[in-house]
């Protein structure tokens, strides 16, 4: 089912036509640098892909391939996270951006949130940079004996 479309992107659910390339994706180290530090094996892909965390796949319209996945997700503690995950192949083209604000707008527009929240790596400016594209805010750095992590939020506009 398609949950939302962009200009180049349709945001839908899982289906098994994108086992492989989603499984490609958590095996390569560049992705899973920032998420986890190591690159999964196939075994661990499949079983993450079947527990896909409530994210959403993006896919390139233009090529209907799998290049990833994004949405809204529960953070632990409470709060409405945003995530997304792009194909290294994919890089650098706004992808990210454009999947983050199509869930950030549906966020505040349709499910009424009044604030969403983001986890990034530090280290991991790429990401750092589509979370200020969308205005969100650093709001504190938690400081980790192996990884460190800086959280940002974005808050709805009063309407």
């Amino acid at each position: 089912m398609i949950v939302l479309e962009t200009e180049r992107l349709l945001l839908r659910d899982h289906e098994p036509q994108d086992l492989d390339a989603f499984c490609a994706m958590e095996m390569d180290p560049e992705v899973r640098r920032f998420v986890g530090g190591r690159p999964r094996t196939r075994e661990e892909a499949e079983e993450r892909f079947r527990n896909a965390g409530g994210l959403c796949a993006a896919v390139l319209k233009a090529e209907n391939r799998y290049i990833g996945r994004c949405g809204l997700h529960p953070m632990p503690g409470g709060g409405v996270g945003l995530g997304f995950y792009i194909a290294r192949a994919y890089w650098g083209r706004g992808f990210a951006t454009e999947a983050a604000r199509a869930f950030v707008e549906y966020g505040f527009r349709e499910l009424k949130l009044r604030r969403i929240l983001a986890s990034v790596e530090v280290g991991n400016e790429a990401s750092v940079r589509v979370l200020e594209k969308l205005g969100f805010k650093r709001v504190r750095r938690e400081e980790g004996e192996r990884r460190s992590f800086d959280h940002f939020e974005l808050t709805a506009v009063p309407s």
